[in-house]
């Protein structure tokens, strides 16, 4: 080596550092894509599982069913590796092969879940299982307790001339099973909600119009509704038990209830895309999440109920009872869980009517 002409080697010096650099460095940081409900990607519990596989999650949210069905036909599938969606569009998504279908080896906790629910078609086809159940509940009546001296017992109130203007559904097509509920449609045959005829939807979408001058805003993500109620624009409204949870820890006057009418509920499962190329670090990811004691975290985020009964061991005897975990079968008669629309389309044009009329 010429020591007589250093400059030459100090100029060498930036580019010898690059390439002794390669060797050393660490793998890319893996990272898992969800588009999932809000409240299931918090990091009271997301934080533990990026620490235990060196990996970041990364979450957007959807607002409605519809929504995410629209994103995976859309081309949008490779962009997700695990998705959450609700038990009226999970079949769709299991056939038309939208999904991957699960490893139940690399799922320990499968076999703690609730029986109930596994044992429903839903997200079975070809003799595979596409998802996992992850929580359910209702769709409730929320209200703000300084407008009602008595908790509501109807979904008839939503129409009360006296709430002009001070209501709130969402815009999703549950405000259409809600709304068929109401009519009674689903007396005989609680699945008839889900496949109503042509005359049915017309009475539902008359009904419907019959609302609009009570609705302030049709809200969109729970976020929105909760921001409804704390601005004072609304005083009623069907919404999450997430709202409830949200709205009582910013110490707002909320109360939650099931009317006499009963109410809708869904089962929403974890589901891992089928263009995804994480499903490895994707099957971990289920099992973490339905992990009894993760089950626990997340029902403190969203007061959802847990698809594992054994999340209940890490509860107390009040948490238990407020999450029904105690009846679990006399609180599931009050829910009318969604299930898969074969007319969607038909009860999308219904639903788009509504919202276009004036």
């Amino acid at each position: 080596m010429n020591w007589e002409r250093p400059g030459r080697w100090l100029r060498l010096l930036p580019m010898l550092a690059v390439l002794m650099g390669v060797g050393s460095c660490s793998k890319k940081t893996p990272t898992l894509n969800l588009l999932v409900w809000e409240g299931y990607a918090d990091p009271s519990f997301i934080k533990a599982f990026e620490e235990q596989n060196q990996c970041k999650v990364s979450a957007s949210y959807m607002g409605s069913s519809d929504e995410l069905m629209a994103k995976l036909r859309g081309g949008s599938a490779g962009n997700y590796d695990v998705i959450s969606p609700s038990s009226d569009v999970a079949s769709s998504i299991a056939t038309a092969g939208l999904a991957a279908p699960l490893d139940l080896a690399k799922l320990p906790s499968y076999s703690q879940l609730s029986l109930q629910l596994t044992s429903l078609p839903l997200v079975h086809a070809n003799s595979q299982v596409y998802g996992v159940p992850f929580m359910w509940g209702p769709d409730p009546i929320i209200y703000d307790t300084t407008a009602f001296a008595q908790p509501p017992d109807s979904w008839n109130v939503l129409w009360d001339p006296k709430y002009k203007g001070k209501v709130s559904v969402w815009d999703d097509l549950s405000t259409v099973y809600m709304t068929a509920q109401v009519l009674g449609y689903d007396k005989s045959d609680p699945s008839r909600l889900y496949n109503l005829s042509d005359e049915e939807l017309e009475a539902v979408k008359k009904k419907l119009l019959e609302l609009k001058p009570n609705i302030r805003k049709m809200w969109a993500t729970g976020g929105e509704l909760t921001n409804l109620f704390e601005s004072h624009e609304i005083v009623i409204a069907m919404g999450w038990p997430l709202n409830t949870a949200d709205l009582k820890k910013a110490g707002f006057p909320v109360g939650e209830t099931i009317p006499k009418e009963n109410t809708t509920g869904w089962i929403d499962h974890l589901m891992i895309t089928a263009g995804s190329e994480n499903k490895e670090l994707a099957h971990k990811f289920l099992e973490y999440m339905i992990e009894a004691q993760t089950q626990k975290l997340v029902t403190d985020k969203t007061h959802y109920v847990p698809a594992n009964p054994q999340a209940g061991h890490f509860m107390t005897p009040d948490e238990v009872k407020t999450l029904h975990l105690d009846d679990v079968e006399s609180y599931q008669k009050r829910l009318n869980f969604w299930q898969n629309v074969p007319r969607r389309a038909k009860y999308t044009e219904i639903w788009n009517d509504v919202k276009a009329a004036q």
